[in-house]
């Protein structure tokens, strides 16, 4: 489904004070040399066209490929929302980076279910049973370390001869086996049910030091509901740019919930 683009300020991600969570031992990501893809899918609960692409995109949750060669990442929007289904998940900052890809690309409208591969528009995914090969393009290292599950350290070794000299990091909470009985929109009556939802956002900008960049973030842990399952997602961009250089994510133990 079709929107036209429009201009508005990037929110930050605010969730319900509801379900606090920790992480009860240190935790460690990193990614290898070469570049591992960030795949991203724009959807909503008020899109009937969606539930196909989120089924689509959890069946990743099995593939021995995941976080080694790519990392998938579910941002709900919130421009569906007016046929009278508010989707949970969705967040008008999320929107606004979905308009950011439109603007970059040159795109006058949004569409879901839209997907992005390494900042670029993706639309094979309904015919592919998995991702395109593991890249070897040399990227550099990204590493994503938190003692606590709520401080992360951010850490990028680039590959030599990168062309970038500033660097941005991100970082994602995402829940799994989330489910919703939607009771309005095109979706009525449909039990929906969703993966790699991201529950919180931060983003930093890095500082350079020995040729490297890091950074230390921040990420929200008070959420809206309690999923059973969640992981977690990094990425690092040049300065100021929406297309991904590395990414890096993976499991984080059902043990980091507090009931």
């Amino acid at each position: 489904m079709q929107f036209s683009s429009f201009t508005a300020l990037t929110l930050g991600v605010l969730l319900a004070p509801a379900v606090p969570l920790m992480s009860a031992t240190p935790v460690q990501f990193q990614s290898g040399a070469t570049q591992t893809g960030l795949l991203e899918l724009y959807t909503s609960e008020g899109c009937s066209s969606c539930p196909p692409a989120e089924a689509w995109l959890s069946r990743l949750k099995k593939n021995p490929k995941l976080w080694k060669d790519f990392v998938p990442v579910a941002f709900h929007v919130d421009y569906w929302d007016y046929l009278g289904w508010k989707d949970l998940f969705a967040s008008e900052a999320y929107t606004q980076r979905q308009h950011d890809y439109a603007a970059l690309w040159r795109s006058r409208s949004v569409y879901t279910p839209g997907f992005v591969l390494d900042g670029r528009e993706w639309r094979e995914w309904s015919n592919r049973d998995e991702l395109l090969r593991p890249s070897s393009k040399a990227a550099g290292v990204l590493t994503a370390r938190s003692e606590d599950g709520r401080q992360w350290k951010l850490h990028f070794q680039p590959a030599a001869g990168s062309g970038s000299s500033s660097y941005d990091f991100h970082t994602a909470l995402l829940g799994f086996d989330l489910t919703s009985d939607v009771k309005a929109g095109e979706n009525r009556g449909r039990k929906l049910e969703h993966d790699f939802v991201v529950l919180a956002l931060a983003s930093a900008a890095g500082t350079n030091s020995n040729a490297a960049a890091q950074a230390t973030i921040a990420l929200n842990q008070k959420l809206a509901s309690a999923p059973k399952q969640l992981g977690f997602a990094a990425w690092v961009t040049a300065s100021k740019s929406l297309q991904p250089i590395q990414a890096v994510g993976g499991w984080l133990s059902s043990t980091n919930r507090v009931p």
